[in-house]
């Protein structure tokens, strides 16, 4: 059986990951750049990088191609662009980068310690009302909060 690190470890080396100083960089030379946030909803709605798309990775693969409910124009038509698929920490987006590329995704890339480092380097992040989140309550959303129960037999 695998773990879910055991997923991330062996797709990671097929898929090229951006640290969050490298993507302020690529924000800046490349307007055009599409950032696809895979989180949950109520993640994304809670604190977002500004200008972020947000297809949930349960449904990444129908919102990337036409006639489904949860296709999102922007993204079926984002084959040949920049993209930059993040999450919390930057493990979901490596397995959605991975099948992205599958997909025929050509420059897709995953931002490597993901929404929690953005948050860490100090950038900039809002709510679903594009308000500021402030960083000290950005550092408590993303502190973990396994409960005992979720947590593996001892």
């Amino acid at each position: 059986m695998k773990t879910f690190t055991d997923l991330i470890a062996e797709h990671v080396s097929e898929v090229e990951e951006l640290f969050p100083w490298d993507l302020v960089d690529r924000l800046e030379e490349n307007p055009d750049l599409l950032l696809l946030d895979v989180r949950e909803p109520y993640e994304f709605d809670a604190m977002h990088i500004r200008g972020s798309i947000n297809a949930p990775r349960g449904i990444l693969e129908a919102s990337c191609e036409w006639d489904y409910e949860e296709t999102i124009p922007e993204l079926v038509q984002a084959r040949d662009r920049e993209v930059v698929v993040v999450c919390r920490s930057g493990n979901r987006s490596v397995l959605a980068a991975y099948t992205m590329q599958r997909m025929g995704y050509k420059n897709v890339y995953s931002l490597k310690t993901g929404v929690r480092g953005w948050n860490d380097y100090e950038q900039p992040l809002e709510d679903n009302d594009g308000n500021p989140v402030d960083i000290d309550d950005a550092d408590e959303y993303f502190t973990p909060k396994v409960k005992p129960e979720q947590q593996r037999p001892k």
